[in-house]
């Protein structure tokens, strides 16, 4: 499986190859699945699984749009490390377990950087919400993608 993954992946590489190293662009293309089937189980969560109705749980109200978000993040939390441990960042030789609390490291301290900087230009600087956050996902992206390859993934040097 992971080897046909790669050979889609890969096949589409050539048109990029002056512009991106190969893992980079495994990265961009993990990230990009990661991202549209969270869309897809965002839309299936919301509508099929929780019907648009709201969570009641001890008391306490949580909408279907956060609901559905939430179990939507674990999921892509999940496709996403896999698709990092497996396609792109396959030569860190640290232990699965170490990885994974990594990943969500960096993926926590994403979510409080989108928010902290969404903040910042909406509410501070006035910036339009909808460029604010097209410009913070360029941003984060490449903070995750240096975070992943020498944090999460690393690969250690033998002494």
């Amino acid at each position: 499986m992971r080897k046909l993954a790669l050979r889609i992946i890969d096949f589409f590489y050539p048109p990029f190859k002056n512009w991106f190293s190969i893992g980079t662009f495994r990265y961009m293309a993990s990230g990009g699945f990661t991202a549209a089937s969270g869309i897809v189980a965002y839309f299936v969560i919301y509508n099929y699984l929780l019907r648009q109705q709201d969570v009641h749980i001890n008391g306490y109200l949580i909408t279907a749009p956060i609901a559905a978000l939430a179990l939507e993040s674990v999921f892509t939390f999940i496709v996403g490390f896999t698709l990092n441990k497996y396609l792109v960042f396959t030569q860190s030789n640290l232990k699965g377990r170490i990885q994974l609390f990594r990943y969500g490291t960096v993926v926590c301290t994403n979510i409080l950087l989108n928010y902290a900087l969404m903040k910042i230009l909406v509410e501070g600087f006035q910036f339009y919400p909808s460029i604010s956050k097209a410009f913070i996902t360029v941003i984060l992206a490449i903070f995750s993608y240096f975070s992943q390859k020498y944090f999460s993934f690393r690969v250690k040097k033998n002494v």
